[in-house]
């Protein structure tokens, strides 16, 4: 049996819980790992188990999923790990919609009766297993492409794939009544899940009919399971902070105008730009609530025996902590906008041994329990509101607009990785004059940290 595993987050890697399911779904068949999120990459890297978990890729948990399918697995697993049972219930539901439906209906036949099973919050007293597409819960699509409960519909309506269909509910039931006993969680039916799904989407839709009266266009999103006093990322941007367990974000024409529950960050809103509030990744909290034990991957540069790929030293610009950071593990030194893309492009860095030069204002929001920082990186704070200004004139006069430059350092001919160290780090140290010269330009009020 092949067996797929979408491990999301970090919590599952730090809590130990995902190694342990691994090695009980071992014994079942053949495990085939995946992992989502950004920060459950480096929690994977920590771990030592990238040789296991595939984090070559950033992808969404959903397109995983599709992937596993095309891959034809025989039963796919979703791992995570909440901040409670609402928020990890309601997001296997929305990875569950996106993977198996497409326009309202199932996606195709020949993969729409593969077990899809979420095991949520081991160790935790509301822990539980689903299996999704169990036809227990009686599941379907609406018309708007989202799932709705209904006692008199069936998810399989072709009695030709009756034998496929006992086959798969016997495969999911199994597993799940075995899981559940080595696990010590309870099996519960996605229909009630699905039922408590659309309640609290009533109280949305009331809303959004209260705004419509008075403001044609607005959407909103509500955003389960917060704590008041938390972050609230979209797309990885810090756009504002909680102040209540009930928090809905409200956009008009692409732009978010307004937090309810929450107090706008607005220039977080200003990096953020355009977004479908209903189609973006959302979160609040912590980025990884852990105190880990990072790991530094001393030999996971290597410098190539070709003498142009060493003459240079690589530098990358970055102003979005939403980007793939991962992108640039190869990359010698890398210039970083902002407080929050700084904490978490440093942080991820630091296991790859990549130094940053961070521009920031002081304006900076916990986004991770701790964070890291290579050896030789420096930071530039300046007056508040200040490092956009200084971030687009070093995009524009010294990578002249690109995300990648290369400083050339001269030939490197029978010189050895010493010598050749040297050489870049001298480099480096000239390129941080050209930056602060940027910087004296708009500002003489500023802070070095090195």
């Amino acid at each position: 049996m092949k067996i797929g595993i979408i491990i999301h987050g970090p919590n599952m890697i730090d809590s130990g819980h995902a190694l342990k399911i691994i090695g009980i779904l071992k014994d079942f068949g053949s495990v085939y790992c995946r992992l989502g999120g950004t920060m459950g990459r480096t929690a994977v890297i920590d771990a030592s188990l990238e040789n296991l978990i595939d984090i070559s890729a950033k992808r969404l948990p959903s397109e995983s999923v599709k992937l596993f399918l095309d891959e034809g697995m025989d039963v796919i697993f979703l791992l995570n790990y909440g901040k409670s049972s609402v928020t990890g219930h309601t997001f296997g539901y929305k990875v569950f919609n996106r993977s198996f439906f497409n326009h309202g209906s199932l996606n195709e036949n020949r993969v729409s009766n593969i077990p899809f099973i979420q095991i949520e919050r081991p160790g935790e007293s509301d822990g539980s297993i689903i299996s999704w597409n169990s036809s227990d819960g009686s599941l379907s699509s609406d018309s708007d492409g989202s799932l709705s409960s209904d006692s008199n519909k069936s998810l399989y309506s072709n009695s030709n794939e009756n034998l496929s269909l006992d086959l798969n509910e016997s495969l999911s039931s199994d597993l799940c009544l075995k899981l559940s006993k080595l696990l010590n969680l309870n099996v519960l039916n996605p229909k009630l899940i699905i039922d408590n799904y659309f309640k609290r989407e009533l109280v949305k839709k009331e809303l959004e009919n209260d705004l419509g009266a008075s403001n044609l266009g607005e959407k909103v999103r509500y955003i389960h399971g917060v704590s008041p006093n938390e972050n609230i990322f979209v797309n990885g941007i810090v756009v504002g902070k909680s102040n209540s367990e009930n928090l809905s974000l409200i956009s008009k024409d692409g732009q978010i105008v307004d937090i309810i529950g929450g107090e706008i960050k607005e220039h977080g809103i200003e990096k953020l730009g355009a977004v479908d509030i209903n189609k973006a990744v959302v979160k609040t909290g912590l980025l990884r609530k852990t105190n880990p034990n990072p790991r530094i991957l001393k030999d996971f540069k290597d410098f190539s025996s070709n003498e142009v790929e060493n003459n240079h030293v690589k530098v990358a610009f970055l102003d979005h902590a939403a980007e793939d950071i991962y992108k640039l593990k190869n990359i010698d030194l890398v210039v970083t906008i902002g407080d929050d893309t700084t904490l978490v492009a440093s942080d991820i860095l630091y296991r790859f041994n990549v130094p940053v030069i961070g521009i920031t204002d002081g304006d900076i929001d916990k986004v991770v329990e701790n964070g890291y920082i290579t050896k030789g990186s420096s930071i530039i704070e300046l007056e508040p509101g200040l490092d956009d200004i200084v971030g687009k004139s070093i995009f524009k006069e010294v990578f002249n607009s690109k995300n990648y430059i290369n400083l050339n350092i001269g030939s490197v001919e029978n010189l050895d990785n010493v010598s050749i160290n040297r050489l870049k780090t001298d480099k480096i140290k000239e390129f941080k004059k050209e930056l602060i010269k940027i910087v004296n330009n708009i500002t003489s009020e500023y802070i070095i940290k090195e």
